[in-house]
């Protein structure tokens, strides 16, 4: 689509107008000619969906159909180069690792307290065996010793669970803070947070992150018990539903978290249509790419390279890879808003 001359000698976007909330964010400001013309051959360059997500309220919009539909092949060609380029980007691979350390960090607390509530807070047999069942689906490999560690450490009594939840609290900031800084990044929000309000958005993110977890285990428990007393007698049937459960509770909580993280973690507005699509493509996606590295883990060989600390390295590969889609699909859904945008300004 090409651009018409401006023949007031105006910039075609207006003057900036400051975000009506109470976040500081960093205002638009109107971009010169070329860098307009520049956003016509690439797709979208991180920073520009902030510039225009104040043209147009999105709540207005919700229920339009889509300005520019595009097939499958169409999309991979608009913005598949783009978004390889951003992956390939020093500073996303350093957010990526960052995201991958102090998951290891806060994985291990994590799991330890689920299992610490759903046995000694709820009593409940059921949920603990379907956290683990869960915790199987979600592990890329070493599944049995991963599990039986844990298993230990929750059925210690004494300060471990304290200490698991002071750890958990100062690693999730640590998962969470370069992750503000790429997300501000990619929407053109030029201002972080403080610390302070930092580790109160990661605390808040980390309870809601658990909440979802248990709600989701509860969930599942409860339809294992009403299914095995429907399909009494009917193993083989009751073994696949088991099965289909069992990996909608492992990914809807992904999917969920997804969101809770591209929807408020930036310090800015973002539209939650921007944003749902892509966390349920990402929370999609992320399982058939644990399968992917499952299957190479045998030609990786982490065995011969780290001996006794391969179990750390796979995990901490599988959550660099996480980090990686995570951030992949905060850029394509900006990318994806940036562009609804720039067609409702430019219908023709």
């Amino acid at each position: 689509m090409s651009e018409e001359p401006n023949t007031t000698g105006a910039p075609e976007i207006s003057q900036a107008r400051s975000f009506s909330h109470t976040a500081t964010v960093a205002s638009a400001s109107p971009l010169a000619g070329s860098a307009t013309a520049d956003l016509h051959v690439t797709p979208f360059r991180a920073g520009t969906a902030a510039k225009r997500l104040i043209e147009a309220d999105d709540a207005q919009h919700a229920l339009e159909p889509e300005p520019a539909p595009y097939s499958v092949t169409g999309r991979l060609a608009r913005y598949g180069l783009p978004a390889l380029r951003y992956l390939l980007q020093t500073e996303v691979h350093t957010y990526a690792f960052s995201v991958a350390a102090n998951s290891i960090l806060s994985f291990f607390p994590f799991i330890v307290l689920l299992l610490t509530v759903t046995r000694r807070v709820f009593h409940s047999t059921q949920m603990y065996n379907v956290l683990l069942e869960v915790l199987r689906q979600y592990l890329p490999s070493n599944q049995d010793f991963v599990i039986r560690n844990l298993e230990f450490l929750a059925s210690v009594k004494g300060r471990g669970q304290a200490l698991s939840f002071v750890i958990l609290l100062i690693t999730s900031t640590g998962i969470f803070l370069p992750l503000e800084v790429a997300l501000n990044s990619i929407w053109g929000f030029k201002t972080n947070r403080s610390y302070l309000m930092n580790q109160v958005v990661a605390l808040g993110l980390a309870v809601a992150c658990g909440t979802l977890a248990l709600l989701s285990v509860a969930a599942t428990a409860q339809n294992l018990r009403y299914l095995g007393l429907a399909m009494s007698g009917h193993t083989l049937v009751f073994r696949g539903l088991e099965f289909v459960l069992l990996k909608v509770t492992a990914i809807v909580p992904s999917i969920a978290i997804y969101f809770l993280i591209y929807w408020l973690l930036p310090n800015g507005r973002v539209p939650v249509r921007a944003v749902l699509p892509a966390a349920i493509i990402m929370g999609l996606l992320l399982e058939a790419v644990k399968y992917l590295y499952i299957r190479a883990l045998p030609w990786l060989n982490f065995q011969e390279v780290y001996g006794p600390f391969s179990v750390s390295v796979t995990l901490i590969f599988w959550s660099f890879l996480s980090g990686l889609m995570l951030l992949l699909g905060a850029y394509l859904s900006a990318a994806q808003h940036s562009a609804r945008l720039q067609a409702r300004q430019n219908p023709d």
